[in-house]
């Protein structure tokens, strides 16, 4: 009857919206801590809608803890960034969040990434500081030179940026002299180029609700939300969101 009623609701439905619920609290992920988002067994959560523990901050607490959040985003589109802020907002009851580094989805194949290629996200971003839904927003995977037009081109400017660990073991140079001088924190991850395929999405979409026809479905972000005790340094709680929208016929 359950597998019925959700093909019903997908039948008609136009947006998917997933939320992981608090991973920290799970009996299987404190077995392990995973050290990279693969080893977080991402697609088995995806079938997960109603999390168990609520991930709400309450007001007492607010002030003890930061809330980071990474936005991946699957296609192009300024209005993907405010939904998926929204969604963080009402997931974690808090009405601004500490930080946001975005993580745009790549260029076209045989083109680079550019200035213009970052623009629109930054533009949506920096409206959501004006606004005080985010506090902090930082980049990802930016060489020297882009972080550097980034920065002259932006009103408001990136407080951080991200390097994956796999394509440099070493901070380059040149980066790290621009970073100290417009003092902006170079941090490193992990993540893969793509957090999610669009095969992988509808694959456990599939396997949650069988004989659904789900290649119609299209991942459109992935948020990632940290939220961490700031006097003890550890984790209180981490999960992701996911929303997906159907192609119109």
């Amino acid at each position: 009857a359950g597998t019925a009623g959700a093909k019903l609701l997908l039948k008609h439905a136009k947006t998917l919206r997933f939320h992981t619920g608090n991973l920290v609290n799970r009996n299987r992920m404190k077995k392990k801590c995973p050290r990279s988002p693969s080893e977080e067994d991402f697609s088995d959560t995806l079938d997960c809608s109603i999390p168990e523990v609520t991930d709400a901050i309450t007001p007492e607490e607010r002030e003890e803890v930061k809330v980071s959040v990474k936005l991946f985003l699957c296609e192009p589109g300024p209005s993907s960034i405010t939904d998926a802020v929204e969604m963080a907002h009402q997931t974690l009851a808090v009405s601004q969040l500490d930080s946001v580094i975005i993580a745009p989805p790549g260029p076209l194949e045989g083109d680079s990434q550019s200035l213009a290629h970052l623009q629109p996200a930054w533009e949506k971003l920096e409206a959501l500081v004006r606004s005080q839904k985010i506090a902090a927003i930082g980049t990802s995977d930016l060489d020297k030179d882009l972080l550097e037009q980034l920065y002259n081109w932006a009103q408001v400017k990136p407080s951080s940026n991200q390097v994956n660990l796999a394509s440099c073991c070493v901070m380059p140079p040149d980066l790290t002299a621009f970073a100290k001088e417009f003092d902006i924190q170079l941090l490193t991850h992990s993540d893969p180029k793509e957090l999610i395929s669009a095969a992988t999405f509808q694959e456990a979409v599939q396997e949650a609700v069988q004989d659904l026809t789900v290649a119609d479905w299209r991942l459109e972000w992935v948020l990632r939300y940290s939220v961490i005790v700031k006097s003890r340094g550890i984790f209180k709680s981490k999960g992701y969101l996911v929303s997906a929208n159907r192609a119109s016929p």
